[in-house]
């Protein structure tokens, strides 16, 4: 099969075969096409006896970029994920970069941590499915140390991400958390996404309520506003925060993702 390594299980039983019948007949009884069947005519050896490939079979992708780019950037800010990078190269480089190397640069960037990064904690991957959960939840942006007209900007953002592919809204927020700032941020998302996931899933907004009357009023709203959407209504509270990290969003909670992103591209932007 194209893709798959022949093993020598199948090349004995194609030379088995091949006393009594076609090339053709040989091939397809053992599971391989008839281009490797006639390799194997040739062969001496077995599979597990040939030297392991030393050179590439296409041209690196990343060759113009990785010395010169990446590697300087992952150096200066180890945390920057292979999203930002990317879309840090598209910015600066229109359409150098092939279709699909998105995936080829987070496979690199993980060799390059395993094998140069910092040592990271021990976590627990969790398994997500497509279009079964959505997460909201809102980061103080203080810390990016923002102005404008050298008047400092203070600022939350409010972002939502899908747990399963990492796709994210993020909005700023003058003021503090409230229903009006979550509600509002949840249903641009979910009109920028064009659909609604199955479960949404929020912290305990601790700083929108004041006493328990209001935080009871705050739920029943959130409940009533994901159950016109179409969605169960969760919670999660502030231990989830640091302690959950999400796979598809290279393991970094979900109000993490968007202000790492911010964080680093600052700098890069100055």
């Amino acid at each position: 099969m194209p893709g798959q390594r022949t093993t020598d299980r199948q090349v004995n039983r194609y030379k088995e075969l091949r006393r009594t019948l076609t090339q053709e007949s040989a091939a397809a009884k053992a599971g391989i096409s008839v281009r490797t069947a006639r390799r194997i005519e040739h062969m001496a050896t077995l599979p597990s006896q040939r030297p392991l490939r030393g050179w590439r079979t296409r041209n690196d992708p990343l060759a113009a970029v990785w010395e010169e780019e990446i590697l300087p950037l992952l150096r200066r800010a180890p945390g920057l994920t292979a999203i930002t990078i990317f879309e840090e190269l598209e910015r600066q480089h229109p359409g150098r970069l092939p279709a699909g190397v998105l995936r080829t640069l987070q496979r690199r960037i993980r060799t390059w941590r395993a094998l140069e990064g910092e040592e990271r904690e021990v976590y627990f991957a969790q398994a997500h499915d497509p279009g079964r959960q959505g997460l909201s939840d809102f980061t103080d942006a203080n810390e990016l140390e923002v102005t404008l007209d050298g008047v400092t900007f203070d600022h939350r953002l409010y972002q939502f991400a899908l747990a399963y592919s990492g796709w994210r809204h993020v909005e700023v927020i003058l003021g503090g958390e409230s229903w009006v700032a979550l509600s509002t941020g949840l249903q641009n998302a979910l009109w920028g996404l064009g659909g609604v996931p199955a479960e949404h899933r929020t912290d305990s907004l601790s700083a929108a309520f004041n006493n328990l009357a209001e935080r009871e009023e705050l739920t029943r709203r959130y409940e009533e506003l994901c159950e016109r959407y179409g969605m169960q209504a969760t919670r999660y509270f502030s231990f989830y925060n640091a302690r959950r990290l999400h796979q598809a969003l290279e393991y970094l909670t979900p109000d993490e993702v968007y202000f790492n992103t911010l964080a680093a591209a600052l700098p890069m932007a100055a």
